[in-house]
């Protein structure tokens, strides 16, 4: 019986061997694909063949998605007509791993003739594209992880690898930010994470719970009950965040002499607690709750008067957690 675990690991091996071989071809010519792209007035138009093709659809939907407008052109399909979807103003990078696959060639002389620059991305430097190409970036592998030597396994890893070291330098050459990465991933959990604000999912209004100082600890229970949130705001008289009482500001203080009948919030209230804005972003609060090992947030306006509150389990039910 053949021992699928140790396979699976030389295959691992010999593909974390080829990734570690990649840093020698981070070169002039890589640096000058980094520099045609991040000058493109217009879009990065991938092409590629077969797995090299599948491989270009993903570094072009990494590109776009990270600052650098891209999309994918299937060579088969460029000469039927999606070659009319490259202008002058945009950067070809094709991709082959011979750089002779003749779909991908039979297309270069109108990429030339458009005017568009053309990055080559093959394991020959020598070969016909890398000749015709404005630059070339290097893939070349040792060794194919396949023990037969033919199925792409590790020129196809070594090639995304490098298209996403293509896609991170030109996200931090474009100082792209969360913000911007967040207007095109809007979808889904990651989507929430990077666009929920404080202001869409605390508690507000009547839903806020709030006492004043003054008010006796067994009304601040009472006011904590009602609310569900396990804490409460406690305010001034001129509704300003004074402190905050939280379940465990209970727990702390059952081993104290305290009258939860007489003696007032404000006497076991946490003082000066953390505290958020509405404009905050979700993802934001959770990282400085996970820091500072609390459970919730008051959220306050500029007159330091609370406005809203929310706890874990809010960030759980909108997604984010």
């Amino acid at each position: 019986m053949k021992n699928f675990k140790q396979l699976a690991t030389q295959v691992i091996n010999i593909e974390q061997q080829t990734i570690a071989e990649l840093v020698q071809y981070i070169d002039d010519g890589f640096e000058l694909a980094c520099q045609l792209m991040f000058n493109c007035q217009g879009r990065v138009i991938v092409i590629g063949m077969g797995k090299s093709g599948h491989i270009g659809g993903k570094i072009a939907a990494t590109l776009a998605s990270t600052g650098t407008p891209a999309f994918f052109v299937h060579p088969g399909e460029a000469s039927h007509g999606d070659l009319g979807m490259i202008t002058q103003d945009d950067v070809v990078l094709s991709i082959s791993n011979s750089g002779e696959t003749s779909e991908v060639l039979a297309i270069i002389p109108v990429i030339k003739r458009i005017g568009a620059k053309l990055i080559a991305m093959s394991s020959n430097p020598s070969s016909t594209l890398a000749k015709l190409a404005d630059t070339h970036v290097c893939i070349k592998v040792s060794q194919e992880a396949c023990p037969l030597g033919l199925a792409p396994t590790s020129s196809t890893t070594a090639t995304l690898v490098m298209g996403d070291a293509i896609a991170v330098a030109l996200l931090n050459a474009k100082e792209f930010t969360a913000d911007d990465f967040a207007l095109s991933h809007p979808g889904g959990s990651l989507g929430k994470r990077l666009l929920l604000r404080l202001q869409d999912i605390m508690h507000q209004g009547e839903r806020l719970p709030i006492v004043n100082e003054q008010a006796k600890i067994k009304d601040a229970l009472v006011e904590m009950s009602l609310k569900g949130l396990g804490m409460t705001a406690v305010i001034n008289n001129e509704q300003q965040l004074s402190g905050l009482f939280t379940d465990g500001d209970l727990r702390r203080i059952l081993d104290e002499k305290i009258d939860i009948h007489q003696d007032e919030i404000a006497s076991v209230m946490t003082k000066n607690p953390t505290v958020a804005n509405q404009e905050m972003l979700a993802a934001q609060a959770l990282k400085i709750m996970e820091d500072k090992k609390i459970n919730g947030l008051i959220i306050i306006d500029d007159n330091n008067q609370p406005i809203g509150a929310m706890n874990m389990h809010d960030l759980l039910k909108s997604g984010v957690l």
